[in-house]
């Protein structure tokens, strides 16, 4: 064989190698994505829980009679925002 072929046997061969890494690079790198989205979707739901808990918490202090002005005035403003959410979403029905 001469040094052209040979060399050209090299090359080809890296170039295989190359595409064999560059593949388990984009298997890897979709795996990677895959585990992100489920991580976020997960802390997505932890976030959500944990304002709900705080809602609850909230809630159960007012009952008690336990909230401080500064309190007070936080949970009125939470449900006024609520009631201002409700409010819009109740006009879009209607139109």
């Amino acid at each position: 064989m001469s040094s052209q072929e040979e060399q050209l046997k090299r090359i080809q061969d890296k170039l295989q190698q190359l595409l064999k890494y560059h593949a388990a690079l984009q298997k890897e790198n979709k795996r990677l994505k895959e585990d992100l989205y489920a991580a976020e979707q997960k802390l997505q739901a932890q976030q959500k829980n944990a304002d709900e808990l705080k809602q609850q918490v909230s809630i159960l202090k007012l009952n008690a009679g336990e909230m401080s002005a500064a309190d007070k005035k936080e949970f009125e403003k939470r449900i006024s925002r609520y009631i201002k959410e409700i409010d819009r979403c109740i006009s879009m029905l209607g139109e």
